[in-house]
């Protein structure tokens, strides 16, 4: 190993600054007036008005703002819960398990990932109308159950850290498929689903465009409700967006915090047993 420079140090420290200038500089500004938005050089210092500027958020009957932040942490971790199961299901059985059209199944899935989201917003916003889901959390809930991406990273991830010998013993020790997946290979995925979870969590979360087109103001996601605090008045009150945004900030750090030191742990540890 290396030793680190000085000049490598001076680097890290700056991009640290720079990653976390902006997360830091709307809590400050949530805890200020709206006077603190256009001076310059910007507050670096929180004021004392956090609470009231919460308050005066929390009343603001057009973006119901807790509505908005409820519907997200359902619609993101359900979102999430599924990503991760079916894509490790399917990452197992395209890694471990021999059928026929398995590879024209993998080449389908890796298709759908070079295809922008964006593409299929018309006919699934159809299919929606159709369904009579539009202004329903199933419109964001459903459409995004399965991930090719998740899939893909799953069965990648499958076939290199999952030995074939092992799935043999499992079968002459009489394990069942599905006692197979839960048993020895959910575990050994760990690691890899940890890190999918997060990224599909961070992903739904901040997901705004199929919100604002199938859902409405009575049943808004967070982004939503930032967009409606944003253009909701005559005027935009910067407070209430910036004391907005950093409420929407804590979920994802609480999330962060709770589950990397497990991705980190996980990793570490599936290259210790390598």
């Amino acid at each position: 190993m290396w030793e680190a420079s000085p000049l490598t140090y001076v680097a890290l420290i700056i991009a640290v600054l720079l990653a976390i200038f902006p997360i830091a500089w709307s809590f400050i500004v949530a805890s200020r007036d709206n006077s603190a938005v256009y001076k310059i050089p910007p507050p670096l210092v929180p004021g004392g008005e956090f609470v009231a500027n919460t308050q005066r958020l929390l009343a603001n009957d057009q973006a119901h703002f807790l509505i908005g932040l409820a519907n997200s942490i359902f619609v993101s971790s359900v979102v999430t819960i599924s990503v991760v199961l079916f894509s490790t299901l399917a990452g197992f059985a395209f890694a471990k398990l021999k059928f026929r059209g398995a590879n024209a199944l993998l080449l389908i899935i890796i298709v759908t990932m070079m295809i922008p989201t964006q593409l299929g917003y018309i006919p699934l916003y159809i299919m929606m109308i159709k369904l009579g889901w539009l202004g329903s959390l199933q419109a964001v809930i459903v459409p995004f159950l399965v991930k090719g991406f998740g899939v893909f990273m799953m069965r990648q991830f499958a076939m290199s850290a999952i030995p074939d010998e092992l799935i043999e013993a499992a079968r002459m020790d009489g394990c069942s498929t599905w006692r197979i997946y839960w048993s020895v290979v959910l575990p050994t995925l760990r690691p890899a689903a940890a890190v999918l979870g997060l990224l599909t969590f961070m992903e739904t979360w901040n997901e705004f465009l199929w919100p604002y087109l199938v859902l409405d103001g009575d049943t808004p996601t967070i982004q939503y409700s930032l967009k409606i605090l944003a253009t909701g008045n005559y005027t935009t009150d910067y407070v209430q967006v910036f004391t907005g945004t950093a409420l929407a900030i804590v979920p994802l750090l609480l999330v962060f915090l709770a589950f990397g030191r497990q991705i980190i742990g996980g990793i570490m540890e599936g290259s210790v047993k390598a």
